[in-house]
């Protein structure tokens, strides 16, 4: 499952949870109003946090592309290297 089908399974989620929370609610409505602060910002932290690691998941993938990109440039110069190197043995 995609990263983005499981935000958005996320956010339904708690929208579900929070509407449902209130509706059977047995508390004051001002009480009601702190829980769901409280909540909201509970559910801001972990979307943070999630949106932290998503950075560091596409920084890492960013990086490995990177290096790899690198290396067939570096292996072709060794297998020309190494080429030249068997012409100029054979030219003798």
């Amino acid at each position: 499952m995609s990263s983005g089908k499981v935000v958005l399974a996320l956010l339904a989620g708690v929208a579900a949870g929070a509407v449902l929370g209130i509706l059977f609610a047995p508390d004051k409505g001002s009480e009601t109003r702190k829980k769901l602060s409280g909540e909201g910002d509970d559910l801001k932290e972990s979307m943070k946090e999630k949106f932290n690691q998503f950075l560091d998941d596409i920084s890492e993938k960013y990086e490995n592309v990177k290096e790899e990109d690198a290396d067939p440039a570096d292996k072709g110069k060794t297998v020309k290297d190494e080429a030249d190197k068997k012409a100029k043995a054979a030219q003798a």
